[in-house]
């Protein structure tokens, strides 16, 4: 009777232990990964490339050129179109009409 209370807290207690030692391991693999995120960015070339790919900076005297995808579908936007409102409503009654078509799914062809 007083064995069976401490046997289920005793386990209760690994099982926690061992969730804790899970948790903590990938904080330290988060840490792993940051740190190495860090060493990277304290080398001047690497930020230089960052700023090149992710902002599109460039030096003076060079050039940028954007290459838009011309085969594309242009009918295909990947935007939702909104039926028309109606004009026999005052302009809180467009309103309103407005936040009903914005909640709608939008109905894709």
């Amino acid at each position: 009777m007083f064995v069976g209370p401490t046997v289920h807290a005793y386990l209760g207690q690994r099982s926690q232990i061992s969730q804790l030692r899970e948790h903590v391991a990938a904080q330290e693999r988060d840490v792993t990964s940051l740190q190495k995120q860090q060493q990277l960015w304290t080398d001047d070339q690497y930020v230089i490339q960052q700023a090149r790919q992710r902002l599109k900076f460039v030096k003076v005297g060079e050039k940028s050129y954007t290459v838009i995808d011309g085969d594309a579908d242009s009918s295909d936007t990947g935007l939702a179109s909104a039926p028309a409102s109606s004009d026999d409503h005052p302009w809180y009654g467009r309103l309103w009409e407005s936040v009903g078509v914005a909640d709608a799914p939008a109905a894709h062809p």
